[in-house]
């Protein structure tokens, strides 16, 4: 809209990354070329920690580019894979062929595939994106990739990308040989004042603006205290001062057209767990502390003690049932547990591609403060995992799947459907995996089918359900396709606001075996 206005000829503050508008300023110039040596001199993990919107997607693009041809590049934006599924998918990205779907069949054909790699001189590069929120044992499993040795080098050289949580993680005393495997640690810092001005400028002139600089002192000064000095929220506001100044019909950007732009965004400061555990501990401090001071004021007044018979048997025999209750609060588990998923974000009802339909990431667990149930313990790692494979997968007959939790109607009728769609169909072909999870999450899964069966083509949309290590789970596919090139090219083409999500492609012989 402002774009002639402000004589543009792109919009400057776009927040999906555009590697043209990388700001050099800040220390992010110095870090990309230090990730760079590290990565083509050094044989250890890299870490890049920074919080939400601080530009380590921006980084991991132009890192992307930047590297020199013989370095070839895998980037996993999607942290919720299990152990096994980073094996599959890492194997997918480099073109193996499997021929079965064990475990240690696979980490051998990946060492072997990696030394013929070194052997034409390339090397190879994973970037995981979002590490903060991958599993314990998926991050163990990282550890062990970065062991795959020839005689004398590493084969595989690993980034985490993360939020300061990522750093928190790695403190666990079972993160212990991880961490230390970690030689570079770089940290994204939100910018200063003085920054936040350049940047600005830069991406203006970038998109092509020639004049006097439009945004003035003040309203800098507004932006900067308002971002945080965070990359995407400088982004947001200045787009919208921009959009505010263009309806007034001026050139300069006041505190005003900021002001309006701040109200219009509603940003949230950033929350982090150990704040979040210091305010619950916090509450529940002060309960006890004025329950304590409430039960003595009762009990040493007047009206207390002719009462104090009737108090006490009551409270005895409430403290006896509590006793006898608790040992039954954590039974052990009958089989691996798997936590209850924050209600999961529902597509946007717009006309998409058949292909478009996103795939769920991992949503971090909330934290439960002085509660009991009798339900098996969880485990924040097993939320919603988009499934690279099932290994091995056992699909369900129809009369299994009645025995499952509640199914919804629609689940109900795509896991018939895909039963005999599979009994069928290619093993060779490929289709792209939407979403994979725990089949208690029957709800969830219901809610996110019902939408995608409104956005997208409800005849490609399939369900599964299938055995993983002792673990029900239950997934949702879409489409087929005669190559992983073609399926692939199916999500690329999908709206970038899609590909946040990262659905990928995989063979239907997966599913049968």
């Amino acid at each position: 809209m402002y774009l002639e206005h402000f004589g543009l000829h792109e919009a400057p503050f776009r927040i999906t990354p555009h590697t043209g508008f990388f700001f050099a300023g800040a220390n992010r110039g110095a870090t990309l070329e230090a990730l760079l040596y590290a990565i083509t001199h050094d044989e250890g993990i890299v870490k890049v920690s920074g919080e939400v919107g601080s530009g380590k997607t921006m980084l991991c693009r132009v890192l992307m580019e930047r590297l020199p041809e013989h370095v070839e590049t895998i980037h996993l934006a999607n942290p919720s894979l299990s152990r096994d599924e980073i094996l599959f998918t890492l194997a997918d990205e480099l073109r193996i062929n499997l021929a079965t779907n064990r475990v240690s069949a696979v980490m051998r054909a990946l060492q072997e595939h990696l030394i013929e790699r070194y052997g034409q001189g390339r090397q190879v590069v994973v970037l995981i994106d979002e590490a903060h929120a991958m599993p314990v044992e998926t991050l163990e499993e990282i550890r062990l990739l970065s062991n795959l040795e020839s005689n004398r080098h590493k084969l595989l050289q690993i980034v985490l990308f993360g939020q300061p949580e990522l750093n928190e993680v790695l403190n666990r005393t079972e993160m212990r040989q991880l961490k230390e495997r970690i030689t570079h640690n770089f940290t994204l810092e939100p910018l200063v004042r003085s920054d936040v001005a350049e940047y600005i400028e830069f991406r203006m002139r970038a998109a092509g603006y020639k004049g006097p600089s439009v945004f003035s002192p003040a309203a800098l000064k507004l932006i900067a205290g308002a971002s945080l000095g965070l990359t995407r929220r400088i982004n947001i506001l200045s787009d919208k001062a921009l959009l505010a100044a263009f309806a007034d019909n001026t050139h300069q950007i006041t505190p005003a057209h900021v002001r309006a732009a701040v109200r219009d965004a509603e940003f949230r400061s950033p929350a982090h767990p150990a704040k979040l555990w210091l305010g619950a501990a916090a509450a529940v401090l002060l309960i006890v502390v004025g329950s304590g001071l409430a039960y003595y004021y009762l009990n040493n007044s007047p009206a207390s003690e002719a009462g104090a018979a009737a108090v006490v048997a009551p409270s005895a025999a409430a403290n006896g049932v509590a006793r006898s209750a608790a040992p039954q609060a954590e039974p052990p588990p009958a089989e691996p547990a798997s936590a209850a998923p924050s209600p999961m974000p529902a597509p946007a009802a717009s006309s998409l591609p058949p292909s478009a339909v996103p795939a769920i990431p991992a949503t971090e667990s909330t934290t439960q403060l002085a509660v009991q149930s009798t339900a098996p313990p969880v485990t924040p790692e097993s939320v919603l995992a988009v499934s690279a494979t099932e290994n091995p997968l056992i699909l369900s007959s129809a009369e299994t799947l009645r025995e499952k939790p509640a199914f919804g109607r629609f689940t109900r009728q795509r896991l018939e459907d895909t039963r005999k769609w599979l009994e069928n169909t290619n093993d060779r072909l490929w289709f792209i995996q939407l979403l994979s999870t725990d089949v208690g999450n029957a709800r969830e899964v219901e809610r996110f089918l019902a939408n995608a069966m409104r956005v997208a083509e409800a005849d490609a949309i399939r369900v599964y359900t299938g055995e993983s290590r002792g673990t029900q789970r239950i997934g949702i596919i879409y489409g087929e396709y005669p190559s992983r090139e073609a399926a692939s090219q199916a999500i690329a083409a999908l709206p970038k606001e899609l590909k946040t999500y990262g659905p990928y492609p995989r063979q239907i012989v997966r599913l049968k075996n």
